[in-house]
């Protein structure tokens, strides 16, 4: 277990104590029971708990007490979750391999809270299994809240994953640690409109190729990501926005012949203009397909693909016109002009940048 200031968030925790067992006189919240409230794909087929795959999945509860546990078992322990605690405080929790209680909050004030366990790390780090919170026998379980108004859904790589965001070195560092999808521009524009949130996204992946065999055609539609045979029920959850965030990874692999994924995808081409945008254009369409009346925002950015004079931003603008799809728009942010992933202010810059576009277009 690992304890880790956020940046510009307070931490009003100081330790988080791993428990081995509960307290007779502690109460087990369920993990099915109706007032918790879970946002992302989650997989609730299980009769002990529920399983946590995708960046940005998100479990909460309100409750009146002054402590709060969480029952988890990672599958890696190399997964990593933002505690938050009355929409303020945030500490770092690392669930180990056993299952095992966590302490949440203690010595809490008198009243209401809410406590939120939000996924940072990527799938590729395992599931994460979620049991139930405990309470003590005289804390009050209190009602969820009325569902948000609004809802929105990304499809993204790296960029929406967060990934290394918080490494200061400027190293890009692939350690869990240093992935964080709640500062990444999705959650940030998430949290803007108060908007229920989704993410499905892989630091690595395109549309037509990626730094490993899968490409996002083969993934968008799963609820565990890691099983070809895991199909997700587009039924369960209706944005009213999706956000389209790739090619970044297409731009530098399509450049690289000696790749097996090069290989597997292309043979001995590189695709041509006509290829790179049929096939953005069929993604956007397979998503249109599953969504009939969302807004889909196709974006692009804010990494070397929108350098200035970059055929991907035509792509996409192509791809675009070709659907004529009136609730269809294009985003392009700039190239931010600096090495690396986007920063925590680079983040946010892409999430002015989107709110930007959303409230130019959309009325929602």
């Amino acid at each position: 277990m690992i304890i880790k200031k956020t940046p510009k968030l307070i931490v009003i925790l100081s330790i988080l104590l791993m428990i081995g067992c509960s307290g007779q006189k502690d109460l087990l919240v369920r993990f099915s029971n109706p007032e918790i409230e879970y946002w992302g794909r989650v997989d609730s087929t299980g009769v002990e708990g529920v399983n946590l795959y995708w960046s940005g999945t998100s479990i909460k509860m309100n409750f009146q007490g002054k402590s709060i546990k969480a029952l988890l078992q990672d599958e890696t322990g190399d997964n990593y979750y933002n505690v938050i605690i009355d929409n303020d405080s945030v500490v770092l929790l690392r669930p180990d391999t056993t299952k095992t209680y966590y302490q949440l909050a203690s010595q809490l004030p008198k009243g209401k809270h809410s406590v939120e366990i939000f996924k940072r790390t990527e799938w590729d780090r395992g599931k994460t299994t979620f049991y139930g919170f405990e309470i003590e026998t005289d804390a009050k379980l209190l009602p969820k809240p009325a569902p948000k108004k609004r809802s929105i859904e990304f499809y993204g790589n790296s960029i929406t994953a967060g990934y290394a965001v918080e490494d200061y070195s400027g190293r890009d560092s692939p350690d869990s640690t240093y992935t964080n999808n709640y500062l990444s521009y999705s959650a940030i524009t998430a949290r803007h409109y108060d908007a229920k949130y989704q993410c499905i996204c892989k630091s690595g992946i395109g549309i037509t190729i990626s730094w490993f065999p899968l490409i996002m055609p083969d993934l968008y539609d799963r609820l565990n990501p890691a099983d070809s045979t895991s199909a997700w029920d587009f039924s369960l959850y209706k944005p009213d926005i999706v956000v389209i965030n790739l090619f970044q990874n297409d731009s530098w692999l399509v450049n690289m012949p000696e790749r097996a994924e090069f290989k597997k995808n292309f043979g001995t081409k590189a695709p041509d203009d006509g290829y790179l945008t049929q096939a953005y254009q069929q993604f956007v369409a397979n998503i249109r397909n599953q969504y009939p009346e969302a807004n889909i925002i196709c974006m692009l950015g804010n990494m070397d693909a929108t350098k200035e004079g970059s055929k991907w931003i035509d792509y996409v603008k192509t791809a675009v016109t070709n659907l004529n799809d009136k609730k269809m728009y294009t985003c392009i942010v700039p190239f931010k002009g600096t090495p690396g992933h986007p920063s925590i202010k680079e983040q946010e810059a892409l999430a002015n940048s989107l709110i930007q576009c959303i409230d130019t277009h959309i009325d929602w």
